[in-house]
């Protein structure tokens, strides 16, 4: 319950970061019938890890800014609903985030690339620490999207 709480503190007191959290079979706090499974977080995290690459490489910062807030979202709803996830794991990504939203906030597309590169390395040294290593995250090569636009909306 100690290291609960402690977590529980250390995600209010940092802002929303990143969790580097790798598929788990470890079972719910809760089981609730409506609980999402650690898989389905993760995979929605995937997605939101695509959509990032190309809203920053679009240089649409508010899309960006965008889903790298749901990216902090789904970690954070999984280190709480996930007692088995050590609090290191939850700190791996905290300083890619913070780099990601740095650059998102200067629209700095040098940094932005390196931050999250920095991410996804983060992601995966999370997977090798959670005996997940078959799960490995690369940067987005092919735009699975083909009914969204990436590019910022024309000024008006």
């Amino acid at each position: 319950m100690r290291i609960r709480t402690l977590m529980l503190a250390l995600l209010v007191s940092v802002p929303p970061m990143a969790l580097a959290l790798a598929q788990s079979s470890q079972e719910p706090i809760s089981r609730g019938e409506n609980l999402p499974r650690l898989g389905e977080i993760m995979l929605a995290k995937q997605w939101r890890h695509i959509k990032l690459w190309y809203a920053g490489k679009a240089h649409n910062w508010n899309l960006a800014a965008y889903e790298l807030a749901q990216i902090k979202a789904s970690l954070t709803q999984a280190a709480i609903l996930y007692s088995g996830i050590p609090v290191s794991d939850v700190l791996i990504l905290d300083a890619p985030i913070q780099s990601i939203d740095k650059a998102i906030q200067s629209k700095d597309n040098a940094s932005f690339v390196k931050a999250f590169n920095d991410l996804t390395n983060g992601c995966n040294a999370c997977h090798r620490k959670m005996g997940r290593e078959f799960i490995e995250i690369k940067l987005p090569a092919e735009l699975p999207f083909s009914n969204q636009l990436f590019t910022p909306p024309a000024k008006q």
